[in-house]
C-alpha cells in the first residue's frame, strides 16, 4: 500500500499508532493535540529553522504532535489539511477552549488592552482562529487580546466569492509555502480562498487537482473561479481573459493575461494540464 509522506505521519523510526499494520516504523505512538499559538507557524521539511517550508500553521490550528525532540521541534499532522511536518514546540501549547471566530481582514492586531495606541502583542492573519470572550465597545475580548471585531466573524461564516478572497492578496510577496499576506505561494492561495468559503481544499497544487472540481475540457469555456493547472502550479481564472496566481514570475500575486501567461509557459516547455470547475 502506498502513502503520500506529505500527509502520512511516518518516519523510519516513529509512525502514528493509527498506521501500526499498514506501514514500517521503529515504533507507533499516539499523538498528543495541540494547538497553534504564534499568528503563523513555518511546517517544516526537517527539524531545523533553515529546512525548506512546506506549508504554515495559522494561529487555532491544531495539530496532532508525535514527537518533541531536544532541539525544540515538534513532529506531527496538522489538523485541517493533514500536512506533516515539523514546527517549532515554541509555536504551540495545551489545546485551550474551541475557537468561536475566525479572522477575515488579511491581517488583524490583538492589543493587551481596550486601546489602539498600545503595542499590539498579536497578529493574526485571515483564517486564524480565535476564541472570543465577550465584546467590548468596538472590540472583541478574546483570549489572545482585544482585537477590532470589524475583523472577525463567527466560525460558521463564510465568503461567497473565493475570488474576490483571492483578489485581496494582489501584490502580496510570492513565498514558497506561505499562507498569509506576509507571502504565500499557488496553493496557498488557492486553499486559502477556499477556505475562507467553507470548501475544503488540500494543500499542494497536484492534490488540489486530483480532489477538487470536475473537469473543464476546453480552454475556450473558462468561467469565473475555475481553475487552470501546469506543472507544479495553479491559477485562478477571474474572467475570460485574465487569472489571478501568486507566482515566482513576477515574485507576488498577480493578475495576468490569460493568453500571456500560457504563452510564457510554453516556451518553458510546458503546458496546461487540465481546468477544474468548483
Amino acid at each position: 500500500m502506498s502513502f503520500d509522506p506529505r500527509i502520512t505521519p511516518v518516519r523510519h523510526d516513529l509512525a502514528a499508532k493509527h498506521l501500526e499494520g499498514k506501514v514500517a516504523a521503529a515504533r507507533f505512538v499516539e499523538g498528543q493535540e495541540r494547538e497553534v499559538i504564534d499568528a503563523q507557524a513555518p511546517l517544516r521539511r526537517a527539524p531545523a529553522p533553515d529546512a525548506e517550508q512546506m506549508t504554515e500553521a495559522l494561529m487555532g490550528e491544531r495539530m496532532t504532535v508525535y514527537e518533541f525532540d531536544d532541539e525544540g521541534w515538534a513532529w506531527g499532522q496538522l489538523a485541517d489539511d493533514g500536512y506533516v511536518g515539523y514546527l517549532p514546540a515554541s509555536a504551540l501549547i495545551a489545546p485551550r477552549a474551541a475557537p468561536t471566530h475566525k479572522v477575515t481582514a488579511l491581517r488583524t492586531l490583538a492589543f493587551p488592552g481596550p486601546s489602539i495606541k498600545l503595542p499590539p502583542v498579536a497578529t493574526p492573519p485571515l483564517g486564524a482562529r480565535l476564541t472570543v470572550l465577550r465584546q467590548q465597545d468596538r472590540f472583541a475580548v478574546a483570549t489572545i487580546g482585544y482585537v477590532p471585531a470589524g475583523h472577525l466573524a463567527p466560525l460558521d461564516r463564510v465568503e461567497t466569492d473565493f475570488v474576490a478572497v483571492a483578489e485581496r492578496f494582489v501584490g502580496t510577496p510570492y513565498l514558497w509555502g506561505g499562507k498569509t499576506s506576509l507571502g504565500l505561494d499557488c496553493s496557498g492561495l488557492v486553499q486559502v480562498a477556499l477556505s475562507a468559503c467553507g470548501i475544503a481544499c488540500p494543500r499542494d497544487s497536484d492534490m488540489q487537482e486530483s480532489a477538487l472540481g470536475a473537469l473543464v475540457t476546453s480552454l475556450s469555456t473558462l468561467e469565473r473561479g475555475d481553475l487552470v493547472f501546469w506543472k507544479g502550479h495553479v491559477a485562478i481564472v477571474r474572467d475570460e481573459q485574465t487569472f489571478l496566481h501568486a507566482n515566482a514570475f513576477h515574485m507576488a500575486v498577480a493578475v495576468e493575461p490569460i493568453s500571456h501567461a500560457l504563452a510564457r509557459i510554453r516556451a518553458a516547455g510546458n503546458d496546461v494540464t487540465s481546468v477544474r470547475r468548483l
